[in-house]
């Protein structure tokens, strides 16, 4: 471990990108393969190793070369590995704490080593050159890890915690110092949202966070407000931090006595660190863990058993996205003796998950991750019958990915996921189906993004003219209004802009454009319609319908609050009354439209144009018998077409709750009156009769 680098390179983790489909799994490869002709990469014993991956699918690995007691890193360029600069041995003398990191086009290596103090290192062409140092102090645990502008960060022992980067040949400091209270089995990655991100042991898992573009003067400020959990320390008891394309953090450790130190995984979800997949997995104690996530937020982690007859073996397991528990991966164990100094990589160019451990020497492994049956999308709207599934490949944050489209039984073809999430939605807390929230009449310039800034300074303008090409900043009120993005707008404001460079001070870029021009934000009358043609009345009947709706709360000058028990989606429309934007508010016992400040996050979810939901083909002329009419209560239907809804409104248009089941409605518990009866059909035509209660 004790590297990284940014989210282009795996753990570091993504080198290229690849599509993300929506429901699709990986299933593992028959067995692990030694990466190279040979099962031994270092020439003799080693430790603590390195591994990243650039963007066309070479492999970069650093380690203590026990055989020249120095420092070496070796490159697989798809056919052997071969010394970087020529020789082994690139320091001057020990290495055995050393973090590999690469820029994102995997142009300049970084190689980071204590020595008189924490040593720099950097190949560029042909061979190393030795940078000034952050520190002559001495430091053993450190990392390293470059931003997206291409500027190099280290995170070191030094003065109890310490993060500095290289500018002009300087070296700055990032933040206060002594923040983290030491580094042990320090590790850091930094996000496409300019964010550095530490991991470190220190009484608990602590996952630190500050920006890019920090001063001495700007604290770093401890995650979620508290550790990730509770954890062992020792020497080989560790942790470790990877990042998604998405900017979605994960943090994998060896738990503590407690928990009988077996390996644990959380997630942070924008406002707290919650359990991924089953707690505590692996079958006993564990040690050395590592980490890796695909572009698209699937797991992978390995460690090493150190308990019975199994001393030090290590294995790999995997997170079913569709059970959410961990299992093995590649079987019980990979290695056949003690494994020590893992590191987790993923090949996103030839899809792999790739391990370098030490046992006696250096090896690497790598494990074919095949993708299941789900075929690749071929961009087809889906059928005319209410639930048939389509998808949709559009480039989203310069990935391209795959989202799953669904008619719904209001005729309309929907995306049946949140804008920015990676799947649809299986349960009301799937944080990964709860994607981006966004302010109304913003598109995705990064504000977005769960973990994206809070300011209470707007924009000047106050409006999307004020944003130019975009701003990373999610601006909020704070109570005062005047500080709302967007305060003081108009009635006839829009949000239908094609792109941003289009955007006005009146009109605000649609983010669902990307998917293609006929894509856009559904008006607050349509999103009505799609809930009373779904039958919606709260959030388990929300995610129950073709739309697959989920509850991931809203974000405000607070941060984020009540993912999992509140639903907030924007419409494109705007109160006639107060300018505010018009949204559907869903919670576990209620559904209504209503408006809301612009400076408020919430989820966007797209609707397509059609020039008909149904061609005329498809529309026959269905005989519908409604009786007796008037009815006591009991009313019967008849019909030759299959019926997917019925719905039922009094004279003032409030929908009713009644039973309906074999072909009968029950209004018995309804006062007496006219009813307009609304029955869906299944090739989504829609058929209204008036029935009176007597």
């Amino acid at each position: 471990m004790f590297k990284n680098l940014y989210s282009f390179v795996s753990k570091v983790r993504v080198s290229i990108f690849v599509l993300s489909i929506a429901g699709n799994n990986f299933v593992n490869a028959q067995q692990w393969q030694n990466v190279g002709s040979l099962p031994n990469v270092s020439a003799g014993g080693s430790s603590y190793n390195n591994l990243v991956i650039d963007n066309v699918g070479n492999y970069y690995l650093s380690y203590y070369d026990v055989s020249v007691q120095k420092g070496s890193v070796q490159k697989f360029n798809g056919t052997s590995w071969s010394y970087v600069g020529g020789n082994a041995g690139i320091t001057t003398s020990y290495a055995t704490f050393n973090s590999l990191s690469i820029n994102s086009t995997g142009t300049d290596l970084y190689y980071t080593n204590q020595g008189s103090g924490l040593e720099v290192r950097q190949f560029i062409g042909t061979s190393w050159t030795q940078l000034a140092s952050p520190t002559t102090s001495t430091i053993n645990y450190h990392a390293s890890a470059v931003a997206p502008s291409g500027t190099l960060f280290t995170y070191s022992t030094q003065s109890s915690g310490i993060v500095k980067r290289l500018i002009n040949g300087t070296w700055e400091q990032v933040g206060n110092a002594g923040f983290s209270n030491g580094a042990a089995f320090a590790e850091m990655v930094i996000g496409t949202n300019n964010k550095v991100y530490t991991c470190n042991v220190a009484s608990g898992v602590r996952v630190y966070e500050n920006n890019t573009t920090a001063t001495a003067s700007d604290n770093w400020n401890l995650l979620g407000g508290s550790m990730v959990d509770a954890s062992s320390s020792g020497e080989q008891y560790t942790s470790d931090i990877a990042i998604d394309s998405n900017n979605n953090l994960y943090v994998a450790y060896v738990s503590n006595s407690a928990n009988s130190k077996k390996v644990n995984v959380k997630k942070f979800n924008g406002n707290m660190w919650e359990q991924v997949g089953n707690a505590y997995f692996s079958s006993g104690g564990v040690q050395h863990v590592a980490i890796a996530v695909t572009s698209v937020g699937k797991p992978y982690v390995v460690a090493s058993r150190w308990e019975n007859d199994n001393f030090l073996k290590n294995t790999a397991y995997q997170l079913d996205t569709t059970t959410n528990t961990w299992s093995t991966f590649g079987g019980d164990f990979i290695s056949d003796g003690e494994a020590t100094y893992n590191d987790l990589a993923v090949d996103n160019v030839n899809n792999y998950l790739v391990l370098a451990y030490s046992q006696d020497f250096t090896k690497v492994k790598r494990i074919s991750l095949t993708p299941s049956t789900t075929p690749a999308c071929n961009n087809t709207d889906p059928g005319n019958n209410p639930g048939d599934l389509g998808c949709v490949n559009f480039n989203y944050r310069g990935q391209s990915v795959t989202y799953t489209t669904v008619r719904g039984t209001d005729g309309k073809i929907w995306l049946q996921q949140n804008l920015g999430s990676t799947k649809v939605a299986s349960s009301l807390t799937d944080s990964d189906a709860y994607g981006d929230l966004f302010q109304w009449g913003r598109w995705d310039d990064g504000h977005q993004l769960r973990n994206s800034t809070l300011s209470s300074t707007a924009p000047s303008p106050n409006n999307p003219s004020g944003l130019n090409s975009g701003n990373t900043i999610f601006y909020s009120a704070a109570y005062n209004s005047s500080s709302n993005f967007w305060s003081g707008g108009a009635t006839s404001d829009t949000w239908n802009a094609v792109n941003a460079s289009s955007a006005t001070a009146t009109n605000g870029a649609d983010p669902c454009k990307a998917i293609g021009l006929d894509w856009r934000l559904p008006t607050v009358g349509e999103i009505d319609a799609a809930m009373t043609a779904e039958n919606i009345s709260e959030f388990n009947s929300a995610l129950l319908s073709h739309l697959k709706l989920i509850p991931a709360g809203m974000k405000d000058y607070s941060g984020i609050f009540s993912p999992g028990t509140r639903l907030y989606l924007w419409s494109s429309s705007v109160s006639p009354y107060t300018g505010s934007g018009q949204h559907l508010y869903i919670s576990g016992f209620s559904m209504l439209s209503n408006s809301a400040s612009r400076d408020a996050g919430m989820s966007v979810r797209c609707i397509k144009d059609v020039t008909a939901s149904l061609g005329t083909s498809e529309i026959k002329k269905i005989t519908v018998g409604v009786y007796p009419n008037p009815t006591n209560g009991i009313l019967n239907i008849k019909t030759d077409s299959e019926i997917s809804t019925v719905n039922v409104t009094n004279i003032v248009g409030q929908r009713l709750k009644i039973q309906y089941s074999n072909h009968q409605i029950n209004m018995q518990g309804l006062p007496n009156g006219v009813y307009i009866v609304e029955l869906v059909l299944k090739n989504g035509q829609k058929i209204s009769k008036k029935v009176i209660k007597n």
